[in-house]
């Protein structure tokens, strides 16, 4: 990707987070990115195409988040770096990930699939661990994880520190 194609991406990233997808303009893209709307349709095609170049940043940095829990092998330290894979994430990046959230609410060719791979290993670390649902229990803990994200990316979760602590307790990791 080059420099400019980065700048696009962020420009709109900051834009989409901040006034919807809908409501944003690629000329407005193109003024925020400093370049020209011309460039943003050779290289992205279109709106569409820039907003799927955006989906496709999260998804890699989704898989990147999610590698070392499904390469860790030791089912009690997967489960303890799901849950406070929530807690990693820097608060420079929570304007990237509020878009995402959002994006997956608005679009309807979001991709729930890619969920996947952490569905599989924390399943994986359940039954290892001989929970009597260990499908369920990661269902569970992806959901609420996920609630949690929500909850901290609005700066609504009040005590961080004792809810990721009380999480691995409830789950002995």
């Amino acid at each position: 990707m080059t420099e400019k194609q980065e700048k696009i991406i962020q420009a709109a990233l900051e834009l989409f987070a901040r006034e919807g997808y809908h409501a944003t303009s690629t000329s407005k893209v193109a003024r925020h990115a400093g370049v020209s709307e011309g460039l943003i349709f050779r290289h992205f095609e279109n709106k569409k195409g820039l907003l799927r170049a955006i989906i496709r940043v999260g998804e890699e940095r989704l898989q990147s988040l999610y590698a070392a829990i499904v390469l860790e092998s030791d089912p009690k330290k997967a489960v303890k770096k799901a849950i406070e894979l929530p807690f990693t994430v820097p608060e420079s990046e929570y304007g990237f990930w509020r878009l995402q959230y959002k994006l997956k609410w608005e679009l309807p060719d979001y991709t729930p699939g890619k969920m996947e791979p952490l569905r599989i290993a924390l399943s994986n670390a359940f039954e290892k661990l001989d929970y009597a649902s260990p499908k369920m229990e990661a269902e569970f803990l992806i959901h609420f994880l996920d609630g949690l994200g929500s909850g901290l990316l609005k700066n609504d979760v009040v005590e961080k520190e004792k809810l990721r602590q009380h999480l691995l307790t409830i789950y002995e990791v």
